[in-house]
């Protein structure tokens, strides 16, 4: 590997815009990002909505800082990256490279900082570098396959002052690495849990199978919409919690719950969507039932704690499952579920899941989708299995990329 520079870059709102693969609408004014996004939006989803005769027209995207439609003055998101990482490679003298990827490849791109990303999380990770240098613990060389250190993956609190880290190795045994440990944990006191993640494989995955915690706190903790939430080294947790808290917003109006409602909280994670509608509900005097089921076990294992955290145990129970599976279960033990909230992975649902969502009938289902190609799918399923499309709200989750996220509502006709 080599490191780049890109000097043709200066005075423009990153260094490094050009060469850098993470942010490529970076140099493109926010309100045309937006405006673009919400283009495709409509054009992706137009052909569903004439198939079934929804009348809808799809919401202006939320933006941050503003919508689609309000003033050219709308600035420049920043900053709003809340989990961070950098892959590590020896230089030419032995020492570190860290930085990012350029865009296609595995050369490292030096990186001072980085515009979208929270204050202090670059030079957390850079001091990582230093440190491991100073240490003389090799970084990981991926053409040679030799080395220790390969990445370090960084996490900071949005409401709180805590901070985890994980470092990847490639092996478990690593020579000074308490010491390492010691002065990472002495750098900075927004570290409060430090984790080591053990990857051996030859392979662009950047985690591998086995995390354990090497110091400080088993996990860090961190707030959206009046919850506490536990983040533990594998758990899943949105990157950029300001937005996080529109998209749930959404979710929740979208579900309306009431009292006695059972929710069916599906690819739940850590539990963070179905605890605040819960909690959302609570405040109003409504209580609910709450199913959380993911099939991740180290997931529910934090979404029950989670619950507890929240004082919500007494109406959650999390299942560590598959979500077709368990769904199929529920239908078989003709179980009553009121609402469901699916938020899936990027492959989308299942045609099984579906199928035995609508034969469950519940009267509102909210669909997150990071992945709005497999949403319209997934929808082409639900309209013809009796739902109709009543809301479909994009939300810009990652400012300066192509990405959008999209909450939609759909209601039983029957």
């Amino acid at each position: 590997m080599a490191t780049r520079r890109n000097k043709s870059d200066t005075g423009a709102p990153c260094p490094i815009m050009h060469s850098c693969g993470g942010c490529e609408l970076l140099g493109l004014p926010y309100l045309k990002q937006l405006n673009r996004k919400q283009r495709a939006i409509e054009t992706l989803f137009e052909p569903l909505l004439k198939e079934f005769n929804w009348d809808i027209t799809v919401d202006a995207i939320r933006g941050m800082g503003g919508q689609a439609g309000q003033p050219h003055s709308i600035a420049r998101p920043l900053h709003f990256r809340y989990k961070a990482a950098t892959p590590f490679a020896p230089n030419a003298h032995g020492g570190y490279q860290a930085g990012l990827f350029a865009r296609g490849s595995h050369h490292i791109i030096e990186t001072p900082d980085c515009v979208v990303e929270a204050p202090e999380a670059r030079s957390i990770l850079n001091s990582v570098a230093r440190i491991a240098e100073k240490l003389n613990i090799p970084a990981y060389d991926e053409d040679r396959q030799r080395g220790q250190l390969r990445y370090a993956i960084l996490r900071l609190g949005w409401q709180t002052n805590e901070g985890l880290l994980t470092l990847v190795t490639a092996h478990r045994d690593i020579p000074r690495f308490n010491e390492l440990i010691k002065q990472i944990a002495a750098h900075n006191p927004r570290i409060t849990c430090i984790a080591q993640n053990i990857n051996g494989r030859t392979t662009n995955a950047i985690l591998g199978a086995e995390t354990h915690l090497v110091w400080g706190q088993p996990c860090m903790h961190d707030k959206l919409l009046g919850c506490t939430f536990e983040i533990s080294p594998g758990a899943f947790y949105q990157v950029n919690p300001k937005q996080t808290e529109v998209l749930y917003r959404l979710a929740i109006d979208g579900m309306s719950l009431d009292a006695g409602d059972t929710l069916l909280d599906a690819y739940c994670g850590s539990g963070t969507i179905g605890l605040c509608a819960a909690h959302a509900a609570r405040e109003l005097g409504i209580d609910v039932q709450l199913l959380g089921v993911e099939r991740n076990p180290s997931g529910i294992a934090d979404a029950a704690r989670n619950a507890q955290l929240n004082q919500l145990d007494n109406c959650a129970t999390f299942i560590a499952e598959d979500a077709t599976d368990y769904i199929q279960r529920l239908a078989e033990q003709k179980r009553h579920i009121d609402v469901l909230v699916m938020d899936p992975p990027r492959a989308g649902s299942t045609p099984e899941f579906l199928s035995v969502a609508a034969e469950l009938a519940p009267k509102r289902i909210v669909y997150i989708s990071c992945n709005p190609a497999t949403q319209v799918r997934d929808l082409t399923l639900l309209g013809k299995a009796g739902y109709q499309l009543t809301r479909l709200t994009p939300v810009d989750m990652f400012p300066h990329t192509a990405h959008v996220e999209t909450v939609c509502l759909l209601s039983h006709k029957g």
